[in-house]
């Protein structure tokens, strides 16, 4: 059910999500009491992104100051079983999740971060971020951008992003 690795001074249990609940409270029994956090890690490998996520519970022991973590792997069809009834900070956090990352945990949350109206999931790995394609960086140049140097690289666009042969971009529209 539950296989824990110690490394660097810490306990990780890698639960599997059936007993995910069972493993949580087993711990909060046992005197871990002390919500830590939660979060949520995209796990998708490549050509995957976005269908696999890591979520790590991490809880204290106040008494021996020991902490330990929980750690379950989801699809995207699974829904995570919610451990804010032990830990009462963990609603927040799962909230977060479920925003971010799209992550079901018990019903549908309430927007935490996002406005209403905001379609995807940003923190996912499969997320386009298209202010960066309409918008250029205001930061430190791509190699051959300053004309000092020839290009070391052709310039990609997002995954998802339409080519410029599909018509002309906000900015160019409002320099015009």
């Amino acid at each position: 059910m539950t296989t824990p690795k110690t490394a660097f001074g810490q306990t990780v249990h890698h639960v599997e999500l059936a007993c995910w609940l069972a493993t949580a409270t087993a711990h909060h029994a046992d005197g871990c009491v002390m919500f830590d956090w939660l979060g949520v890690e995209d796990a998708g490998r490549p050509g995957a992104a976005g269908q696999r996520h890591a979520v790590f519970l991490h809880v204290i022991n106040p008494q021996t100051r020991e902490g330990v973590m929980l750690r379950t792997e989801i699809t995207e069809a699974d829904a995570l079983p919610s451990v804010a009834h032990l830990w009462k900070g963990a609603q927040w956090h799962e909230r977060e999740a479920a925003e971010m990352f799209g992550v079901t945990v018990g019903g549908e949350p309430e927007h935490l971060l996002l406005p209403d109206s905001f379609q995807g999931h940003p923190l996912r790995k499969d997320f386009v971020l298209a202010s960066r394609v309409v918008r250029p960086w205001p930061g430190a140049l791509e190699p051959g951008e300053d004309n000092t140097s020839a290009p070391s690289r052709r310039r990609t666009a997002p995954p998802g992003v339409p080519d410029p042969s599909w018509g002309p971009r906000r900015e160019e529209e409002s320099t015009s």
